[in-house]
C-alpha cells in the first residue's frame, strides 16, 4: 500500500487523503462533502479514502491520530492539514489557494 500510496500523492494533480473509519459519525458527514468538491472540482483534485482500521502504518506514518483527518498533496509534499469536518466551501477554498 505504501508505495502505490507515494505514486498516488506525487501526483502533478493535488491529491486531498481523506483517513477516515466505518465507525466514526463524523467520517460519515464529511463523505457526502467530499463527493462535492470533487463533483465541483472535477481534475483539479484526486480524492483518496484511507480507511485507518486497514491502513494502521499509513495512518501511524502521518501522525493521524484522530478521524476524519484530511491530507492535501501536492506533487508529493503535504501543504495542508485538518481534523475534523470542514464544509465544502472551505475544503474547495483550502484546495485553490495551495
Amino acid at each position: 500500500m505504501k508505495s502505490n500510496f507515494k505514486t498516488i500523492i506525487d501526483s502533478k494533480t493535488p491529491v486531498l487523503v481523506d483517513f477516515h473509519a466505518t465507525w466514526c459519525g463524523p467520517c460519515k458527514s464529511l463523505a457526502p462533502i467530499l463527493e462535492q468538491v470533487k463533483s465541483d472540482l472535477g481534475d483539479k483534485i484526486k480524492i483518496v479514502k484511507i480507511d485507518v482500521d486497514k491502513n494502521p502504518l499509513l495512518a501511524a506514518n502521518y501522525q493521524v491520530k484522530g478521524v476524519p483527518t484530511m491530507l492535501l498533496f501536492k506533487e508529493g509534499m503535504q501543504v495542508w492539514r485538518q481534523s475534523g469536518v470542514l464544509q465544502k466551501e472551505e475544503i474547495i477554498r483550502v484546495i485553490n489557494s495551495n
